[in-house]
């Protein structure tokens, strides 16, 4: 047993982070591996030892997920929750790690597209072991990690440098909001910026619209902490950011870049409009 215990250990980290990303929950992640070593302990013997594990975990977290989706419970139906300085270390740096742009384009899957496609695309288990997990024949898993790749790669009409410029602008925005730097946020703000949002993105009595770059960005400087869950992603084919504590949508950020300088964004907080929104990958590296 003892050897056993330590052969799961070994496993416990890899097992951990790929409940993670099927699940989005650092707790759900946690009781998935705990399950997995439960049943461990139920058989008297396992040939392939960390194969073995991953179809557990996986089949575990597809369960979990069909469950959400039979209680309606999809991230994008209910009203968003607070972002607050609650986020336990933890989870965050676990959220951050493996990208919050990923988590939420994620929980846009279908629970046999989002099983396939992290097994396949980030953990490189084949489609003849992914197959048994989701009772499926290997080209039908094969064809829901292609769906799911189309739905979570994105595609822009901007051109390559485009593309690039604004990612750098908006990344150069994020850090500066990051970092409450206000000589920083001067320098990447146009000077007539404009900063929309929905009512409710902002507390009672901040106004909808906001106008020129020091108030503008001395408004971000109080407001900023919300960049610490915040990460570029592409929204509606523009380069935009997604604010997501948990990996759970919250906020977007729709961002108007005009040469080298964000020119306006918009807040984006109404339930409505969240759902409306075709938010996708920027790259699809993690």
């Amino acid at each position: 047993m003892d050897d056993l215990a330590a052969r799961f250990e070994a496993e416990r980290g890899r097992l951990r982070g790929l409940a993670y990303r099927m699940l989005g929950s650092a707790a759900e992640a946690d009781d998935a591996v705990q399950e997995a070593w439960l049943r461990l302990n139920r058989v008297d013997s396992v040939g392939n030892l960390a194969a073995w594990l991953t179809t557990v975990v996986s089949r575990v977290c597809l369960d979990v997920l069909r469950s959400r989706k039979a209680r309606r419970e999809e991230p994008f139906e209910a009203v968003p929750e607070p972002v607050s300085d609650a986020d336990p270390a933890g989870e965050a740096a676990l959220a951050d790690s493996v990208g919050r742009a990923l988590l939420v384009v994620l929980d846009a899957l279908g629970p046999a597209e989002r099983i396939a496609f992290v097994l396949h695309d980030l953990f490189a288990v084949p489609f003849d072991r992914i197959a048994p997990v989701l009772d499926r024949t290997p080209v039908a898993a094969k064809k829901l990690a292609s769906r799911a790749r189309q739905r979570v790669r994105g595609t822009t009409p901007l051109p390559p440098a485009d593309l690039a410029r604004h990612r750098r602008v908006v990344d150069a925005f994020l850090a500066a909001a990051r970092g409450g730097d206000l000589e920083s946020l001067l320098d990447v703000l146009a000077p007539d910026v404009v900063r929309r949002a929905d009512a409710a993105a902002l507390p009672a009595g901040v106004a909808l619209e906001t106008r020129g770059a020091r108030a503008v960005a001395e408004e971000t400087q109080v407001f900023g902490k919300r960049a610490r869950f915040a990460e570029a992603a592409l929204l509606d084919g523009a380069v935009g950011v997604v604010v997501a504590p948990h990996g759970r949508l919250v906020l977007a950020l729709a961002v108007t870049v005009e040469g080298e300088r964000v020119a306006a964004y918009e807040v984006i907080a109404d339930p409505a409009r969240l759902a409306a929104l075709h938010v996708r990958l920027l790259h699809s590296n993690r």
